[in-house]
């Protein structure tokens, strides 16, 4: 600007050609790196500099603008300094309109908080782009309320989506609040309950949060909405959001002691009667004083050392045992019959076999009468040890109930927790010649409440594939644990079969195909997990069978958690089917599964079926030259 002679006036549209041109072949960090800390510098206090760097924006061509805008929103220091480099550039051009408005928010997801919190804070620092800024906030809610964004969107958009909405709530003022209070309320209300209906813990979480906030800012004086939930680093980040906090701009580092000395004099002086206040010692009121005088500080406390608990002696028969649970009013003794059912189970397997439906039946109904310590870990190995000491009519029972009406979603989930863990105590050889003691009952899969059993599974597989591996080094030398028979093996039939038969069989109060996708997804990862014990089995061919039938039947299904078992049965049905009877029985279903397979790799919007369903095809192809290298 100072080699203008005259003031003369001059055009930058051949530098706007050159950014736009540079951006758009990639580097936008090279040039946007230098040029944007030295125009920081530039427009800090001069508004001749300000119009040159507006000017250069909007002189951009349109097809290159949105390489340009992005480059800007990414290296700019805060929002404030996003402000005084593009202006109102958003309001005067269409293109970088919709890149700020549309593009980084709902199209993109992969921004980082910071950059979001500068989009969203340059909306908002400028009454011509605060109309955009409350229109975004309705796009985004109406996006988070889509029950169809929900289920195929993947949940890292979800969470970016719930940043970006937390992030403008944090930014609208007391009188536009109350102008879009009640759409803010009816987003919310359709929000919360999409969320609520995903079987994905973090979705769930994050509707909860999202529901919260939005909650607190338009109910500032009455009730607000609050859920309980586990919090952990991502719903502190963000409820953190929601928090304004005072814009702060990078500036160019100072010497020591000039920082030292600014730092200095930024922090807020204390009065001198209240640091007086804070090392002074505290008053006693007269009242107080009396009150001291009348207390009973001075009476000698009884000494109660020696004192010992009454001890109840739990039932020594299982009959007596289910006397207790059904019609004792003793709250004590019910309270030690349940703390020693388990123990009293195993001991007694003659007795538990001739009542084990009944007391299945007993404990699949028990609700807590006390406070138990882990109640529902102390009924689930009661009722596990029901189950492995009478497998076959206990199983019968189980399976038969879980499509019975008149149970709650609970308890269903609670019969397919109970089938899992004794298939596992059936099939695992630790447990032979040693008492199977509650505390060694630790299966390596686990499918209870808050567990993600997908993620068990793909540990298992992991494992299952690295044992398959051929390593050509030398190593520690693993004992190999003792044979033992596999008492599942008899019985798999009966805890697999009676499952996979009434899927598609909707009751009044429980549709699997319909909004108890929960509860479908649990049972495909129920079917996985028994599929993958069953290996070496006599019924494991027809099992393999019928589970791929299932599986291509709800291939499909919109909620990634059923389709994550799904591909969860396809790795448990590679792994268990022995490689000849796949190739003979199942051939032409392999090969469509594999075409599947592909689709899915390429298309699935979770990444964890992607991973998986790539994992199944390199599975697919080991077995494929396992097959090949054996001469025939």
């Amino acid at each position: 600007l100072s080699l203008i002679p005259g003031g003369l006036d001059c055009s930058i549209s051949f530098v706007s050609h050159v950014l736009g041109k540079v951006c758009v072949h990639g580097r936008q960090k090279e040039i946007l790196g230098v040029l944007v800390p030295h125009l920081t510098e530039l427009t800090k206090s001069d508004c001749i500099w300000q119009r040159i760097c507006w000017r250069l924006v909007e002189c951009v061509p349109e097809r290159w603008m949105e390489a340009v805008v992005l480059g800007f929103v990414q290296k700019a220091p805060g929002a404030d300094v996003l402000s005084r480099l593009l202006g109102n550039l958003v309001v005067k051009n269409k293109k970088a309109q919709f890149v700020v408005t549309q593009k980084m928010l709902l199209l993109q997801y992969g921004h980082t908080t910071v950059v979001l919190q500068n989009l969203l804070g340059y909306l908002s620092l400028d009454s011509l782009r605060r109309a955009l800024l409350l229109r975004v906030l309705q796009e985004l809610l109406e996006t988070w309320g889509s029950s169809s964004a929900v289920k195929h969107s993947p949940p890292e958009q979800q969470l970016y989506i719930s940043k970006a909405i937390l992030i403008c709530l944090s930014h609208l003022k007391e009188p536009e609040i109350e102008s879009c209070r009640q759409e803010l309320l009816t987003s919310m209300m359709a929000g919360v309950k999409c969320h609520l209906d995903s079987s994905l813990p973090q979705l769930r979480r994050l509707g909860m949060v999202v529901a919260e906030s939005i909650s607190s800012r338009i109910n500032t004086e009455g009730p607000v909405l609050k859920f309980e939930y586990e919090e952990d680093d991502e719903t502190r980040e963000l409820k953190s959001l929601l928090v304004q906090t005072p814009p702060v701009c990078v500036v160019p580092s100072l010497p020591d002691d000039d920082s030292s000395k600014k730092a200095g004099a930024a922090l807020p002086s204390v009065p001198e009667s209240n640091k007086k206040s804070q090392t002074a010692p505290p008053v006693m009121p007269d009242e107080e004083s009396d009150a001291e005088l009348d207390s009973d500080d001075d009476l000698v406390p009884y000494d109660m050392s020696e004192d010992k608990e009454l001890k109840i002696k739990a039932p020594v028969y299982i009959r007596d045992c289910i006397e207790v649970l059904t019609g004792s009013e003793d709250v004590d003794k019910w309270e030690a019959t349940v703390k020693a059912l388990e123990s009293l189970i195993r001991s007694n397997p003659a007795a538990t076999r001739e009542v084990s439906v009944e007391l299945a039946k007993i404990l699949l109904h028990l609700e807590e009468k006390t406070c138990i310590e882990g109640f529902v870990d102390l009924r689930q190995r009661a009722q596990v040890a029901v189950l492995t000491t009478d497998p076959i009519p206990v199983s019968k029972y189980l399976t038969s109930q879980f499509y019975s009406l008149n149970y709650s979603l609970r308890q269903r989930m609670d019969i397919l927790d109970v089938l899992v863990l004794a298939a596992q105590e059936l099939s695992c050889p630790k447990f032979h010649g040693k008492p199977k003691h509650s505390d060694a009952q630790k299966p390596r899969i686990q499918l209870l409440p808050g567990s993600d059993s997908s993620k068990d599974w793909r540990r298992i597989v992991d494992e299952r594939i690295k044992s398959k591996t051929r390593r050509f080094a030398t190593g520690q030398c693993h004992v190999e644990p003792a044979s033992t028979p596999n008492q599942f093996s008899s019985v798999a039939g009966h805890f697999f079969f009676p499952l996979i038969q009434h899927f598609d069989r909707p009751l009044t109060t429980f549709d699997l195909l319909g909004e108890d996708h929960l509860i479908l997804g649990r049972l495909v990862h129920t079917l996985a997990v028994l599929m993958y014990l069953a290996v070496n089995t006599v019924a494991v061919t027809a099992m393999g069978k019928a589970l791929l039938e299932f599986v291509w039947t709800l291939r499909f299904h919109v909620d990634s958690y059923v389709r994550q078992g799904l591909l969860s049965c396809i790795s448990s049905l590679l792994l268990s089917v022995p490689a000849e009877l796949l190739l003979a029985d199942m051939a032409e279903e392999l090969l469509e599964t594999q075409s599947w397979l592909g689709d899915v790799v390429e298309k699935d919007p979770d990444g964890d079926c992607r991973r998986l369903a790539l994992q199944n095809l390199l599975l697919m192809e080991n077995l494929k030259k396992k097959l090949e290298a054996v001469p025939s």
